[in-house]
């Protein structure tokens, strides 16, 4: 299983799967990572933590816990 914590900086992947459960998966889902959409990484910070993406034409900020939370293809 490949999650978006793994996809390299100036990569495109596409979400398949949010996995969690309660409060976390919601927040991830209200920010608008849902099933199918295309993610594009921008930039991760010096020390890994957090990862910069494009989402749905906005810029996004999350953590490398909730970034290994989602499956990509």
């Amino acid at each position: 299983m490949k999650t978006l914590r793994d996809v390299a900086v100036g990569a495109d992947a596409t979400a398949v799967k949010i996995h969690g459960e309660g409060p976390v998966k919601r927040r991830i889902m209200d920010m608008g990572i849902t099933k199918g959409v295309n993610i594009h990484v921008r930039k991760v910070a010096p020390l890994g933590d957090p990862i910069e993406v494009t989402v749905r034409g906005y810029e996004l900020s999350i953590r490398k816990e909730d970034a290994a939370s989602i499956e990509v293809k």
